[in-house]
């Protein structure tokens, strides 16, 4: 018998591997299984950015109660398998499994171990609005930001396992799939359950924060992906602190310290390196009374972390002159879609963002499926 919500208990079973998704299984757990215990295993990633998060949240998870299992899976070839296999008896005796990252090729290893009736996923950021179409209309799972549509040597490899994963994914028969979420989802698959996150744990555990008269701007790794040019987006973060007086750049944990450096350099922004996810940070704060953001999950997480704080919410659009050569053709698209989605349910305010003057003309954008740049709607 599957332990219904409220019940969750030893057998329910969580993989995480970023610090939101950590911050998100305990949004899930405070909501419907208040009081019991989850086993949370973090295969951890080698970036020391990350794992530092990670140590952190996974204490706060022990604080609520849940028992943290810390795997070193990245240490060696050999590694995730033999990772795998000290999973398999919790796999097989878990009734239900809740996962942060869908495309993760280790996720999609473990869950053709599981014989779990329940799956949950939970928000790894806006990947989850694409991991939802993509389910709905039956195509593989591929992250939004890679490029071309053809699978490369290393997914034909994996393609078994990606098949056997998505399998497991898709409601059928006894086997149930919710999606919990703050992103929007909208055509989700029949038999597909969503529910809200509205951030109930971090507003109940933290804050309420204390709130300055400045201005914070929120970094995004777009430039790591390889979505938006380097230069561009070293003027646009220029151009939009001196439009708006920011002071603080808080840095997404992928950043790297050269691009940072030089951010600073150019810019005078602080850069705050945050020891937990940005909603929680946030909420603890000091922050300030406005906060920028590109295009990122935040647009949609801030202001329900931070509801009924006053704190104001502006996002900036991408211009498609910033792109570089090699981000996918559907880059420009997913990332509107995440501002104009965040606008329309939460009311978010356009940032006033001036295009870096070299990159209109002839920028890595141009030419690129007849896409122009247009300016940001006014603040």
């Amino acid at each position: 018998m599957i332990p219904r919500a409220g019940k969750a208990g030893p057998h329910t079973l969580a993989f995480v591997e970023s610090p939101v998704q950590l911050l998100n299984v305990l949004e899930w757990a405070h909501l419907h299984a208040p009081g019991a215990g989850i086993t949370l295993v973090v295969p951890a990633p080698v970036d020391p950015m990350t794992r530092g998060q990670l140590r952190r949240m996974a204490g706060l998870a022990r604080e609520e109660g849940h028992t943290v299992r810390w795997e070193e899976a990245r240490r060696g070839p050999t590694a995730p398998l033999r990772t795998a296999g000290g999973l398999a008896g919790l796999l097989r005796r878990a009734h239900r499994v809740v996962l942060g990252d869908p495309f993760s090729r280790y996720v999609q290893l473990l869950l053709t171990i599981t014989r779990a009736r329940e799956v949950v996923v939970v928000d790894d950021g806006t990947a989850t609005m694409e991991f939802v179409g993509q389910l709905a209309r039956g195509e593989r799972l591929v992250r939004w930001h890679r490029t071309g549509g053809r699978a490369g040597p290393r997914d034909l490899l994996l393609a078994p396992v990606s098949a056997a994963a998505r399998r497991r994914l898709t409601p059928h028969g006894e086997r149930r799939v919710e999606v919990f979420s703050s992103m929007p989802v909208a055509g989700s698959p029949p038999g597909v359950t969503v529910t809200a996150n509205a951030f109930a744990w971090t507003r109940a555990r933290f804050g309420p924060p204390r709130i300055t008269e400045g201005t914070d701007l929120v970094g995004t790794s777009l430039v790591e992906t390889g979505v938006v040019d380097d230069a561009a987006y070293l003027e646009a973060v220029r151009a939009l602190a001196a439009a708006h007086g920011a002071t603080r750049y808080f840095a997404h944990r992928r950043e790297s310290a050269d691009k940072l450096h030089r951010l600073a350099v150019r810019t005078g922004l602080q850069i705050v390196r945050p020891e937990l996810p940005l909603e929680l940070i946030a909420r603890r704060g000091p922050i300030g009374c406005t906060v920028l953001s590109f295009p990122s999950t935040v647009v949609h997480t801030l202001p329900l972390a931070l509801a009924g704080t006053g704190v104001r919410v502006a996002v900036c659009d991408i211009d498609p002159a910033w792109l570089t050569g090699h981000a996918s053709p559907r880059a420009h698209g997913f990332l509107t879609t995440v501002t104009a989605t965040a606008r329309d349910a939460h009311r978010l305010a356009a940032a006033a963002c001036p295009c870096p003057g070299p990159h209109r003309a002839g920028g890595p954008g141009a030419g690129r499926g007849g896409a122009s740049p247009r300016p940001p709607a006014p603040a």
